[in-house]
Formats: C-alpha cells, structure tokens, sequence
C-alpha cells in the first residue's frame, strides 16, 4: 500500500519526486531496484539528507525515522505517546498489512477460489476489524491524537469490501475512516501516481507479481528527497 508513504511526505510537507513504474518485466529496471529493495517491494524507499549518500528504508515500518518524522503527524506530545503511536504502528506492520492483505489476495486475485483460504483471512480480517473498533470507542485516533499508525492503518481499510468487511458493522472504525479521509493531505497523498494506475486484470502483471518471480519489478519507486 504504496499511499501510506505518499500522505506521510503529504502530511509532513516533506518535498520528493515519485518515478513510476510497471509490474511488466524490465531487466535494467529490476537490477536497479535490486539496489534499493533486496526484496524488490515498490514500499521500500530512498532518502537524501543534504551532504549523505542515499539511505534505503525497507517497508513503512522504518517510517517514523524518516526525515521530519519527528515533526509534523508522526511526532509525538512525549515519550509514552510516541511509544503508544508505536505499538499500532507495529499492529499494522504485524497484522494489518499480512492479514488484510492476504484476505484481498485471495479474495480477489487467486487463480482458483479456495474456500479454506478465504473463510480464513475474512474471518481474521474481521476480527483485527473489531480490534480497530474497539480502540476508536477510546480514542479519536489510534494513538489518541492523529499520528503515523492513522497514516499506515488507513490505506489498508480502503479496501474493506475487497475484505469481506461492512465498516456499518464497526462504526467507530468507520467515523475514524471518514475523518482521515476528509484530511487534505491524506487526499492529495491518494492522487499521487493516480493516472498510472490499472486493474490487474492483466496475465502478466498477475504472474510478475503474484507469481514468486526472485526478480520481480516493483509497481513504483516513490523517492523523497
């Protein structure tokens, strides 16, 4: 969920350039992200301090040291609020993102319906759903003021129904997705690279990407700078 990256940078007003790409093969653009990604995952980023070499970060879950993530949504009041921040922010890392992210896949994108696979990941995808649920009967946002966990949490909850999920069902997740959604740099984080976006409806790209490919490009390389 590449938008996590774009409404961070948005959020933080932090200045980057986004270079796209394709999930077709590209031998020269593969060895080229083999360098910044091992894994070749299109949410690993590159950053530039003035005066450093680039610096890879590997996935959102490096996002709170990125440059001005101690200020702006991703800073904290105090300690024990950056640390709760934190925690659901490891809960999206840990959960959200392989479980509702597993539940779209096979929901969705599988070559074959596997009934096993899909009772299994909707049922989990709803409970984590009731996790969230519960946590905004608290608080307002999941670390009580809006932070970076609001900000890797969101995108994944876009696809609720791709999930299996009514949000009616948990309406305190549901109140909570209204509000981030409402926010003008989450809207302008979800713009980014709009136009090069397309189903995958596509063999090809099915196969480069799903298909266990060690080479595999990515969909894009967002680059802040």
């Amino acid at each position: 969920m590449g938008h996590k990256v774009h409404i961070m940078v948005e959020e933080c007003a932090l200045p980057y350039r986004v270079h796209p790409s394709t999930s077709a093969p590209a031998t020269s653009s593969r060895r080229e992200f083999l360098a910044i990604s091992p894994n070749t995952d299109s949410r690993d980023r590159r950053f530039r301090w003035p005066g450093q070499p680039p610096h890879f970060a590997v996935r959102i879950g490096r996002d709170p040291d990125l440059p001005g993530g101690q200020n702006g949504p991703a800073a904290a009041a105090d300690l024990r609020d950056r640390y709760v921040a934190l925690q659901w922010l490891m809960f999206q890392v840990g959960h959200i993102g392989p479980m509702l992210g597993q539940a779209h896949h096979f929901r969705q994108y599988a070559p074959e319906r596997i009934e096993y696979a899909v009772d299994r990941y909707t049922r989990e995808a709803t409970r984590l759903y009731g996790v969230m649920d519960r946590r905004l009967a608290e608080a307002a946002y999941f670390a009580g003021a809006y932070s970076i966990a609001d900000i890797a949490i969101f995108p994944w909850t876009r696809s609720h129904q791709n999930q299996g999920v009514d949000l009616a069902q948990f309406p305190n997740v549901q109140r909570w997705f209204k509000d981030v959604s409402n926010r003008p740099a989450v809207q302008r984080g979800l713009d980014v690279l709009k136009e090069h976006r397309k189903s995958l409806l596509d063999a090809r790209s099915r196969e480069n990407l799903f298909g266990g490919d060690p080479d595999r490009a990515p969909l894009a390389c967002p680059v802040a700078r």
